[in-house]
């Protein structure tokens, strides 16, 4: 079928040039996911098998089902669906999938779109506002990356790697933490320094800057008082934050989160030797981008994803950061430690553990809780390090926040 602009809603599909827009900005999307939609808008007469959908996607491999459904949830949060708010696409059980919207149609000669000079804003999953991306300076002048979506009391989320403003809101890792997340608030997020949309060049990747990086988007944003999310490493991020500046932080949310990097917390000759064999793995596999070191590190942040899952996370991997950097990220987050100052945090906190993290051992969130005064401690029944869309204990992890931040 030749190309054409197809127009539903506040979206444009230009399938002859491949380009999704919503009110004439670009919305970034992963290209077998924009082919899926593509293909579903061009056959909007019909149901669509599943059987057509994998022999199209696949261009003549081999598409697990596992990467259909990966795909299928990705054009769905770039049109603002879900798999419970179906407007656009509908599953139709047992049968396939039907684009159910009202589409008009326009010649695909047409004239692009005008580009815009700022950042694209990517539209919020089930959310009618737009994301803008914005910037600001660090301390030693480094650039950084920040965006504001939703409506309502603010959450500041510390920024941890792997991350990237411009396409997290349509990536499957990341898309259902920021509908999750943007719920009755304001979701207040940036880009590491050397990842993402920040700056990719910088001097240094200690605590004090990444601590100063969380500062001055604050101040950049205007918020006195906020609450404060740390996911992974960004934890640490968080808890020094919040020990620095009690007079700021309400309350703190540690998720996935540790006081002491694996260098540090080794005990013994046998833990040390554990973590420079991790790290100089690490190092390998950076260097050489090998396939099978990226979805080994996949597994260890989502233990329970599929091996299609595990290799669209090392795919966005990649396009967070360069091998150097993420080699940076990883020594420098294994010498990381804010154990003797955890004790400085006056507010309430929540520490939220996966029982069974590969990543991070769920010894690091009773240390925290240990540590920091005023604190409670709840342990989930999961493998993830980051919580995935589909597991069980996602809900439970928002369920609790979302009281934990209403007290």
């Amino acid at each position: 079928m030749g190309g054409a602009v197809y127009h539903f809603g506040q979206y444009e599909l230009d399938t002859e040039r491949r380009r999704l827009s919503r009110d004439g900005q670009r919305v970034h999307v992963e290209p077998q996911a924009l082919d899926l939609l593509c293909h579903l808008v061009e056959h909007r007469d019909r149901v669509v098998p599943k059987e057509e959908l994998l022999a199209t996607l696949g261009h003549g491999h081999t598409v697990t089902e596992a990467a259909l459904a990966t795909w299928l949830r990705t054009a769905r949060l770039a049109i603002g669906d879900s798999g419970t708010r179906q407007q656009f696409i509908r599953t139709v059980r047992g049968h396939g999938c039907h684009f159910v919207a009202r589409a008009t149609v326009t010649s695909a000669d047409a004239p692009a779109p005008p580009a815009t000079p700022t950042v694209p804003a990517v539209a919020a999953a089930g959310q009618a506002d737009h994301e803008v991306i914005r910037f600001c300076r660090s301390v030693d002048g480094t650039r950084i990356a920040y965006a504001t979506t939703g409506d309502g009391p603010p959450l500041v989320k510390t920024a941890n790697w792997l991350s990237h403003l411009d396409l997290d809101r349509t990536t499957p890792m990341w898309a259902h933490w920021f509908d999750g997340l943007t719920r009755d608030r304001q979701l207040v997020r940036y880009d590491e320094r050397g990842c993402g949309l920040s700056a990719r060049t910088v001097p240094s990747f200690t605590l004090d800057d990444l601590v100063d990086d969380l500062d001055s988007v604050v101040d950049a944003v205007g918020l006195d008082r906020f609450p404060l999310l740390g996911v992974s490493q960004g934890g640490a991020v968080a808890v020094a934050y919040a020990a620095r500046h009690p007079e700021r932080v309400s309350r703190l949310v540690l998720t996935a989160a540790y006081a002491r990097g694996q260098q540090i917390r080794a005990g013994n000759d046998a833990e040390r030797y554990a973590a420079q064999v991790d790290l100089n793995i690490a190092r390998a596999g950076w260097r050489s981008q090998d396939t099978s070191f990226l979805r080994f590190f996949a597994s260890q942040f989502l233990a329970d994803a599929t091996p299609a899952e595990w290799d669209a996370f090392a795919a966005y991997s990649r396009q967070t950061t360069s091998p150097a950097n993420g080699l940076r990220f990883l020594e420098e987050f294994a010498r990381i430690d804010v154990s003797h100052i955890a004790h400085r945090v006056t507010c309430p906190t929540l520490i939220i553990h996966s029982r069974d993290d590969a990543r991070v051992p769920v010894a690091q969130a009773l240390e925290l809780a240990t540590l920091i005064p005023d604190s409670r401690l709840i342990l989930l029944e999961s493998r993830n390090h980051l919580f995935t869309a589909a597991d069980p204990a996602w809900p439970t992890f928002l369920s609790h926040l979302d009281n934990f931040l209403a007290e």
